[in-house]
């Protein structure tokens, strides 16, 4: 019986996939990475970290540190989410977390990015005091598609994994919550999906899809 939901954030409840592309190209290029926006999508889900040792590894420049880069990219972010013009909020979002609210299941986000940046964007929808457990993969030893961010995320609700439906928009993020042995959503970016959405138990073209037909296929 599906006890909580727990939700990514970086495009799932928050359209900040563009800001994380303009804003990765930007530092990347800084350092001599000749970054694309296409380029960026072959690490979504992962953990700034990660993203910085990815393309350090594949276009090593000198100076700074890795560890400097993906600070820049942080702060980088927290500015873009807190300026840019528009909403932000994906489709449905009000939606998916009242139903989940009406349904009585304990509500979490659990997010690769850093806490700042989870906390910023969580402040900027308006939603920062919506869910019981908002977690953070930088505390963990590995970051998405590891599980470990859900496994904590299910522990500090008190909730077991088997009995949490994990709402993902990246394959990172689908592995992880599978791991994890968690029942997993996918809202992926494009629609039709990539055929290796097909791990998810199920795919919806947005969060105003989501409906008691979750339920009751868990």
């Amino acid at each position: 019986m599906i006890r909580a939901a727990i939700f990514d954030l970086d495009g799932l409840l928050i359209d900040s996939e563009p800001l994380w592309r303009a804003v990765e190209v930007e530092v990347f290029r800084g350092v001599g990475v000749p970054l694309t926006e296409e380029m960026c999508r072959q690490t979504t889900g992962l953990r700034v970290d990660a993203v910085v040792e990815w393309w350090h590894a594949r276009h090593p420049w000198r100076a700074p540190a890795p560890a400097a880069v993906a600070a820049r990219i942080v702060d980088r972010m927290v500015e873009a989410i807190a300026g840019a013009g528009e909403t932000l909020a994906r489709p449905g979002v009000e939606h998916a977390i009242g139903w989940a609210r009406a349904a009585g299941l304990r509500l979490a986000v659990a997010s690769s990015s850093p806490l700042r940046i989870v906390e910023a964007a969580l402040r900027r929808l308006g939603l920062a005091d919506r869910f019981e457990v908002v977690r953070s993969a930088e505390g963990e030893r590995w970051g998405k598609p590891h599980p470990a961010v859900f496994l904590a995320t299910a522990d500090e609700l008190g909730v077991e994994p088997t009995a949490c439906l994990v709402f993902e928009d990246s394959l990172a993020g689908l592995v992880a919550a599978k791991a994890a042995r968690m029942r997993c959503v996918c809202v992926p970016e494009t629609f039709p999906p990539d055929p290796r959405f097909a791990l998810a138990d199920a795919c919806l073209p947005s969060l105003r899809a989501v409906s008691d037909a979750l339920l009751a296929a868990s």
